[in-house]
Order: C-alpha cells, then structure tokens, then sequence
C-alpha cells in the first residue's frame, strides 16, 4: 500500500518538511553519487549506524576500513539511503505526513520531534542486534515517528492508497488509523519474523522504535493552540470541517 495523499487540510507552509526532503534529496545526489561510483559506497560506510562498532563490541564492518560509526552517525545515517526506491518512498511518506504534523508544532519543534524520532528508531535497531556489522542508513525510522505522531493527532482522517496490480493501479481511502495501524503492525510482525537475521536489509524495529517515540513525544512538542480549530484533530469532530476548505488561506495536498 503506497500513500499519495490525504484529505488533510495544510494550514501553513511546512518548510521544515520541505527543507528535510531537500537535504535528503542533496545528500543522495552529491554525497551518494545518485547511487553509484565509489561515493555511494563510502557514504555509507562513512555516514552509516553500525551498531556493533557504535557500542565498541567489535571493530569489524561490512565496510572494512572506511566505516565510521560514532555519535555523529546516528544523525547522518537519516540522511543516507541505499538506492532510488529507498529515497523517493520515504520522502513520499514524509511529504504525505510530515506537513500535517509540521502544523501541530510550527517549525522548529517540528525538527527537533524529526530528530528525536530517528535517534529512538536508532537505538531501537542497536538494542535488537546489538552485534550487528551492517551499516543502518535511511529516514525510515524518523519518518516512522512521523507517522506515530500523525495517528495520534488525525486518526480519523482519510488518506489515498495506491495498490498497485501488475499493470492496474487501483486507489481507495481507508482512516488514518487503519492504514497506520496496519504499517506499524506489519513492521512489528516482520520484526519477530527476521529477528537475528538480515530481513533482507530492512530495519524493521528502527521503524517500530521511531514510531513509538514520535506517538510519546508528540504529546510534549504539539502546540494546542494549533490545533484548537483543527477540523480532523483527535477522535471526535471539532468543528464543521467544510469551514477550513472553504477558507482561500488553506491549501490542500
């Protein structure tokens, strides 16, 4: 399932959100190479987590004498990621919610959550192979706190799936807590699944971890003043959501 965008309505311009995916679109494009020559293969040795060199349980690496792996990798593994498809399904996921949670909280607290939500996805993925060689890039996890912040902000509002079907492509909306409940089910699930094992380079518990800590901390970064007259804010109806579209200083994804 592929979300491409949900009937929340964008009360200011999330710059943070944009600024996020610029500096991970700038990172893949001039310190990956775009995913190939040597750049992309030392960027990650260089930028990446390796959990068993970060808790000094061994010196190995996948990556041999080009990996690094100190507290500054925590940060720079969010903004690496291992090819195209990796890149561009997470910006899409943090474009679809990223702005919305951005409204909650205004700017600045908006990347100190971002940031928050990675560095719990990262020792969560630590914690659950902490002997691990293998170098842990991506936004995923912090992305995934993203996405535990918006279930607990706007459960009820409806986001479009795309499913794809070989050649047919099939969309459809289903409640924010559906769609959210079910991804965050399913990394947890897998994580059982592939637990001591390579999960075929997937950090499924980075996702788990990042979700949990933006759901929690969401609670303390969120603004109420914001979200006061937020027509889809929380469980119940707040105000006559047809007041918010009809307003030309909104705008929708």
């Amino acid at each position: 399932m592929i979300p491409i965008k949900d009937d929340n309505p964008q009360i200011s311009t999330p710059w943070a959100t944009y600024s996020l995916i610029a500096c991970n679109a700038a990172s893949w494009l001039f310190l990956q190479g775009a995913g190939s020559g040597e750049n992309f293969t030392t960027s990650i040795c260089e930028y990446g987590l390796v959990p068993a060199q970060f808790l000094q349980l061994s010196a190995e690496s996948r990556c041999g004498s080009y990996s690094s792996s100190g507290y500054l990798n925590i940060i720079t593994s969010m903004f690496m990621h291992g090819g195209w498809m990796h890149l561009i399904g997470n910006m899409l996921f943090l474009w679809v919610f990223g702005g919305n949670v951005e409204d909650s909280m205004g700017q600045m607290r908006f990347l100190l959550f971002y940031l928050l939500s990675g560095v719990g996805a990262a020792a969560a993925q630590i914690f659950s192979a902490p002997d691990s060689i293998v170098p842990m890039v991506g936004a995923s996890g912090a992305i995934g706190g993203v996405m535990g912040g918006y279930l607990m902000l706007y459960p009820r509002v409806k986001v479009h799936i795309l499913v794809p079907i070989f050649i047919i492509y099939w969309t459809f909306r289903v409640p924010a807590w559906a769609m959210l409940g079910y991804w965050v089910g399913m990394q947890f699930i897998e994580g059982i699944i592939y637990q001591g094992s390579s999960g075929g380079g997937i950090a499924f518990w980075a996702h788990v971890g990042g979700f949990a800590v933006g759901a929690i901390a969401v609670f303390f970064l969120k603004d109420d003043e914001l979200l006061f007259d937020h027509p889809y804010y929380g469980w119940s109806d707040n105000v006559d959501p047809k007041s918010i579209w009809d307003d030309p200083n909104n705008r929708q994804k």
